[in-house]
C-alpha cells in the first residue's frame, strides 16, 4: 500500500492526544510552536542531564541568526517538539486502530523517546560541524550525528544510571538511525510503520519535518501555509505504512516545497553561508590547537562541545589561536567573505553536471590585474530538491492510487 488511501473516515477535530496519557505525574513547559508539553517522568531523567541540556547551546540553525536575527532557537526545543509530536502521532494511531496495530506501552514509550533524542549527536553550528569542518580535518571522515546520538543514548543511561530496559534503548537507537545509511535491515523490523514516525526513511514524511519547518518558518519570521496538523489528524497505517488521505497531496506538497524554499531562502542565504565558510576557515585554523576534532571519539568529551567554542577561541590570549580569532572578529565586524557569483543548473544538463571546485574557477580567470589562487576562492555545490532528487516525491505514491 502507497502513503495515500481514497477511504473517508470521519475524526473527531477536538481530540485531545494528552488525554491519553497520565498528567498527574508530568511536568510541563510551554512551547512557542506547540503550546503546552508534558514530560513523563522518564523523558525527564534525560532532559535532567548536562548532555541534553547542551542542545541549549548549539543553535537550530547555526550561523544563520547573524542574518535572520529571530533565527536564535535551539536543539532544545527543537527536541522537545519532535518528542511531542512523536507522541501525539502514536496516541493517534494507538486510538484510531489499537486493537488492529497492537500498539503497547513499549512503542508509545521508544517512539517518544527517539523523538527527545534524536538530535542529542549534533555537532556545533548546525550540520556545519560534520559537512564542512570535518572533511577538512579527518579525511575520508564517515562520522554523522546520528551515529553520535545513539552512541550519546549508551552514555547518557550508563552514567546517570537510568533504569530502562536494553530493549527499549535498542529500539530508540533504531529508530534515530533509520532514515539514515546506518539503518538496519527494514525487512527485519516489526510494526516498521512506528520507525517512519521520527525519521521516515522510506517517503521522507516525520514529525521531525514537522517541527522545524514550522520553527524555522515562524523564528525567520516567514510566512509558513503548511499545516502539518491536517496530515496528524488523518494519519493511519495501511500495509504496515503510515498513509494519508488522497486529498491531503497538496498538504504533503507544501511539506516539502516549504522545506525547499527554507533551503534557497535561508539555510543556503548567501551572506549566512559566507558567514558559515568563516567560521569553519576559525575551526580548522583553532583544531591542532583546540583538538577540536579530536571530541568525536568519546561521547563523555563530545558533550563538552558546543556553539560556544566560538566565544572560546575569540577571547583566548594564546597566540597559536591568532588567525581563527583575526576570523571571528572580522565577522563581528561584518567585514565577511564576498559572495561573487551563482550559477544554476538547469535541470536538463544535471547529468552531465560535476561539482565545480576553486581550481576550476582559478583555471578559467581572465586577466584582470588580480590573479585569483585557489585558497582565494571558496565554491559551494548546493543541490535544492523534494528529497527525490529530479523526482516528485509523491509519484510513487499516485500510481498505487
Amino acid at each position: 500500500m502507497g502513503a495515500f488511501y481514497n477511504e473517508e473516515l470521519t475524526f473527531s477535530s477536538n481530540y485531545s492526544f494528552a488525554s491519553s496519557q497520565d498528567l498527574r505525574f508530568s511536568k510541563h513547559v510551554h512551547d512557542n510552536v506547540h503550546g503546552n508539553i508534558y514530560l513523563d517522568p522518564l523523558f525527564m531523567k534525560f532532559i535532567d542531564t548536562e548532555q541534553f541540556q547542551r542542545l541549549r547551546d548549539l543553535k537550530q540553525l547555526g550561523m544563520t541568526y547573524m542574518v535572520y536575527p529571530g533565527a536564535v532557537h535551539s536543539r532544545f526545543e527543537h527536541s522537545l517538539g519532535v518528542y511531542w509530536l512523536a507522541g501525539e502521532a502514536v496516541y493517534k494511531l494507538k486510538n484510531q486502530q489499537g486493537s488492529e496495530l497492537g500498539i503497547d506501552r513499549f512503542d508509545v514509550q521508544t517512539v517518544k523517546l527517539a523523538g527527545l533524542l534524536h538530535d542529542i549527536g549534533h555537532g556545533p553550528f548546525s550540520h556545519l560541524f560534520e559537512r564542512e569542518f570535518l572533511p577538512k580535518v579527518l579525511e575520508g571522515s564517515e562520522w554523522s550525528h546520528e551515529k553520535m546520538s545513539v552512541e550519546m543514548v549508551d552514555h547518557i543511561v550508563d552514567a546517570h544510571h537510568i533504569e530502562i530496559d536494553v530493549d527499549s534503548v535498542k529500539r530508540v537507537k533504531e529508530m534515530i538511525l533509520a532514515s539514515s545509511k546506518h539503518a538496519t535491515a527494514k525487512s527485519a523490523r516489526e510494526k516498521r510503520f512506528l520507525y517512519d514516525i521520527v525519521a521516515n526513511g522510506r517517503n521522507g514524511i516525520d514529525v521531525d519535518k514537522f517541527d522545524y519547518i514550522v520553527r524555522d518558518s515562524r523564528a525567520c519570521g516567514l510566512g509558513c501555509n503548511f499545516q502539518f496538523q491536517r496530515l496528524m489528524e488523518t494519519m493511519r497505517v495501511m500495509g504496515d505504512e503510515i498513509c494519508y488521505r488522497a486529498k491531503e497531496y497538496l498538504t504533503i506538497h507544501k511539506l516539502f516545497a516549504t522545506r525547499a524554499d527554507l533551503y534557497r531562502t535561508v539555510y543556503t542565504h548567501a551572506k549566512a553561508k559566507a558567514i558559515e565558510l568563516m567560521v569553519v576557515d576559525a575551526l580548522v585554523s583553532a583544531n591542532d590547537y583546540l583538538n577540536i576534532a579530536s571530541h568525536i571519539q568519546d561521547p563523555s568529551e563530545y558533550w563538552k562541545l558546543d556553539d560556544t567554542i566560538i566565544k572560546t577561541i575569540e577571547t583566548a590570549p594564546d597566540p597559536e589561536l591568532k588567525e581563527a580569532r583575526d576570523l571571528i572578529l572580522r565577522i563581528r565586524r561584518r567585514d565577511l567573505y564576498q559572495f561573487c557569483n551563482e550559477y544554476a543548473v538547469p535541470k536538463d544538463k544535471l547529468e552531465n553536471f560535476k561539482d565545480v571546485t576553486a581550481k576550476d574557477i582559478v583555471c578559467s580567470q581572465r586577466n584582470g590585474g588580480v590573479t585569483l589562487k585557489e585558497d582565494d576562492v571558496v565554491v559551494s555545490n548546493v543541490r535544492i530538491d523534494l528529497t527525490r532528487g529530479r523526482h516528485n516525491p509523491l509519484e510513487r505514491y499516485l500510481e498505487k492510487l
